[in-house]
């Protein structure tokens, strides 16, 4: 994927109805639930900390997408993962830059190859090879997000979750230049360099 972004962006550059600039975006979906994940963390001797702990299993997902080149990012906290739910975020995201054409790179999950799609003009998808989630910026966004907004936390519902996260993502949107640092990756600002 490295060496054929480049071209990869060339052709399907090429495809689109109406020449306007590139917006290179990469996308995932990241699940987050009532299950807390407990880590390590400081405080002054002799105090011992005490993290409450839950295992529940409700769950709420949060689409997001990432332009490493101006380190936009775009997300919608929605109920579940599914061709509908997919299809609403690309049309959602499309409407966000009607004046660019969006290559989206996705990873092949089944609801990203649904045929049902009602595919904005000005966005295409790119596939991730197989079994690649180390290629996806995205992923690291979402390691970001719950080490700085979810580690030692519990929820009283799912309310409160995904008002949380909801809060967390508005935040992480508005810090373009972390953002930038995260998935800023050379081979891909170099791939956006070649392809405009």
């Amino acid at each position: 994927m490295e060496k054929k972004l480049p071209q990869l962006i060339e052709e399907t550059l090429a495809s689109f109805p109406k020449k306007q600039p590139l917006r290179l975006m990469f996308q995932d979906e990241a699940r987050f639930g009532r299950i807390s994940d407990c880590c390590y963390c400081w405080c002054k001797r002799p105090m011992r900390p005490l993290v409450k702990a839950m295992l529940s299993h409700q769950y709420v997902y949060a689409y997001a997408a990432v332009s490493p080149q101006d380190g936009r990012l775009d997300s919608l906290v929605l109920p579940e993962v599914n061709g509908q739910w997919m299809n609403e975020f690309l049309i959602e995201i499309a409407s966000r830059y009607p004046d660019e054409n969006i290559v989206m790179v996705v990873d092949g999950a089944g609801w990203h190859k649904s045929k049902r799609f009602a595919m904005p003009a000005n966005l295409k998808l790119l596939y991730l090879p197989a079994y690649s989630p180390e290629l996806n910026p995205q992923e690291h966004i979402w390691e970001e997000l719950r080490e700085k907004s979810f580690y030692n936390k519990t929820f009283d519902s799912l309310d409160l979750l995904e008002e949380h996260l909801m809060e967390s993502l508005r935040v992480m949107e508005a810090q373009h230049d972390t953002i930038k640092s995260i998935a800023g990756w050379d081979w891909i600002i170099k791939a956006i360099s070649n392809g405009n």
